[in-house]
């Protein structure tokens, strides 16, 4: 069979497969992200029916559903926002950061993974899908409660921090020396720095430059900007992820909104494409051997979320139910967990940490809207005796 045909027809079979997978995720009332990684399993070495020419096409989808996803995250904020929350919100953030960034860090070097897998699996335990967070707030109808704010405010922070993470993470990857691997960095924190004084004080120009009253056009635009500067952070060293973020905060207003809306199908597409090749790195028979250990992991995760989302809604002087709720809210791990993990992946860093970190995420994108549900009429019940 042509080379083409047999691409067409796996990578078809790939995407329908998704859709169906979508819609069973929708009835059941659980996020997706689960049934993609395990899709990604079945499709990829060593699952029932492995991929035989079209892993190459699906990497590069891969690829741009995580710059899609960044775009479109970044879009959700614009840079004062990012600003007024690194300052107002600083304490909880940092809370939120020692408390889950250690689980990862911790085992890793129980394991004697080393200390670059230390700081991969660090991010991976670190950061709340903001995603799923969203879904469940909007689902269970928590998005006017006192204590969003707060929940949303950690999420931002979170999202500058990945800003400075993944330049770092990069960087230690790269395994550059220790000289190059600090001029690498401080040239990521640079491109960083600049980028957001110029969405500050020059953001109106650059919305200028991409407005259109043509949907096609200003697609175009936005992609094709986002695109060109994920190219050329990569090339500076900063992940091409942190660059499309970056695009994203520089636009904001109405015109973030039209734009969300018109990027929204293509990055579910390239996003899902992006769960699925994760999953076929990663060998299903490596996660069987360390199911345990991600089980005890997310156990641990849920309780230092719940902590963080009760400190950050305390300071904020919100009730007992708030607390938990915010704390609940904050469980789900999802895109950048998974976005940290490739990149370790792919860079070699250690056979098993791909297969930890899927059935982490597994587990916590599964559990964490399926807890809020659950423990919603305990939370009423608190609400109403308070």
């Amino acid at each position: 069979m042509h080379h083409t045909a047999v691409i067409f027809l796996e990578f078809g079979a790939v995407v329908l497969g998704l859709g169906v997978l979508g819609a069973l995720a929708l009835r059941v009332g659980i996020s997706p992200i689960p049934l993609y990684l395990i899709a990604g399993l079945a499709f990829g070495t060593g699952g029932v029916l492995p991929l035989a020419t079209s892993e190459d096409f699906i990497s590069v989808g891969a690829e741009l559903g995580v710059v899609l996803l960044l775009l479109t995250l970044g879009l959700e904020y614009n840079a004062d926002e990012l600003v007024t929350s690194l300052t107002s919100n600083a304490r909880a953030g940092i809370v939120d950061l020692v408390l889950n960034a250690a689980p990862g860090a911790i085992i890793a070097l129980l394991l004697g993974w080393g200390p670059v897998a230390a700081v991969a699996m660090a991010g991976v335990t670190y950061a709340t899908s903001s995603g799923i967070t969203a879904k469940v707030l909007s689902d269970l109808g928590w998005i006017g409660n006192r204590e969003t704010p707060t929940v949303l405010s950690l999420l931002v922070f979170e999202d500058l921090t990945m800003a400075i993470y993944l330049p770092v993470l990069t960087t230690m990857l790269a395994g550059l020396s220790l000289v190059s691997g600090a001029i690498s960095v401080g040239i990521a924190l640079a491109t960083v720095s600049v980028v957001l004084v110029l969405a500050l004080k020059f953001g109106r120009f650059i919305e200028a430059f991409v407005r259109s009253p043509n949907s096609e056009v200003l697609l175009l635009k936005v992609v094709g900007l986002a695109l060109l500067v994920a190219g050329l952070a990569q090339q500076l060293q900063v992940s091409a992820a942190v660059g499309a973020f970056l695009v994203g905060i520089a636009l904001s207003g109405q015109l973030a909104e039209d734009a969300r809306a018109l990027l929204a199908p293509l990055r579910d597409l390239f996003a899902a494409i992006f769960f699925v090749f994760f999953g076929l790195q990663t060998d299903p028979a490596k996660i069987l051997p360390v199911a345990g250990l991600a089980a005890l992991l997310a156990l641990v995760s849920m309780i230092t979320k719940l902590l963080t989302g009760a400190y950050a809604a305390k300071r904020a002087g919100i009730a007992k139910a708030g607390r938990a709720r915010a704390g609940i809210a904050l469980i789900p791990r999802g895109e950048f967990n998974i976005v940290i993990a490739g990149l370790a992946v792919g860079a070699g860093v250690h056979p098993d940490l791909g297969a930890l970190a899927a059935a982490y995420v597994l587990i916590l994108a599964a559990f964490g809207p399926l807890a809020a549900k659950l423990v919603q009429p305990f939370i009423t019940a608190i609400a109403k005796r308070a």
